[in-house]
């Protein structure tokens, strides 16, 4: 059975870039049964430079990496793709990648809330958070960033090879 994967696609906002063709992939539950093993398994499958810690409670993005958050524990709101983006009710063991440009920001949170983090053959990120300076480089920083060579959860199978083309 071929794991579940939801996407959401954001327009640009003016402020927030988000992605201009890959869309936000939440893994609903997807590592449920091990929240604790999430960043062996996001550093097993190559996706590394990994940190524990929370969601910035403003509206940030990365433009020169894809990075994958899952949900060790507790849960929060966290909305994606800026002020008229979704927000998405996250759980423990809920695995979301963002494509570069995506924007997110942490509405709420439990306080037992940890979330792992997690990048692409480790890549470096930066830190944006839509100033108009930002915007032109963050722009071209964002169409050059690759397609992952795996999945973060599943390795060289998953939903992201059929949904990020």
């Amino acid at each position: 059975m071929k794991p579940k994967a939801i996407t959401y696609f954001f327009a640009d906002d003016g402020r927030i870039p988000n992605h201009p063709t890959l869309p936000l992939l939440l893994y609903p539950g997807a590592a449920k049964n091990e929240p604790n093993q999430i960043e062996a398994i996001f550093n097993q499958n190559n996706w590394r430079n990994s940190w524990i810690n929370g969601v910035f409670d403003y509206h940030h993005y990365h433009s020169n990496a894809h990075e994958v958050l899952g949900v060790q524990s507790g849960f929060a709101s966290i909305q994606a793709g800026g002020e008229n983006g979704e927000i998405l009710e996250l759980r423990a063991g809920d695995i979301i990648i963002l494509p570069a440009g995506t924007g997110h920001k942490r509405l709420k949170a439990s306080t037992d809330f940890k979330i792992v983090g997690a990048y692409p053959n480790g890549m470096h990120y930066n830190l944006r958070v839509g100033k108009q300076d930002e915007r032109p480089q963050a722009l071209e920083e964002i169409k050059h960033v690759p397609i992952p060579e795996t999945d973060p959860v599943f390795g060289s199978t998953g939903p992201l090879f059929d949904l990020w083309k």
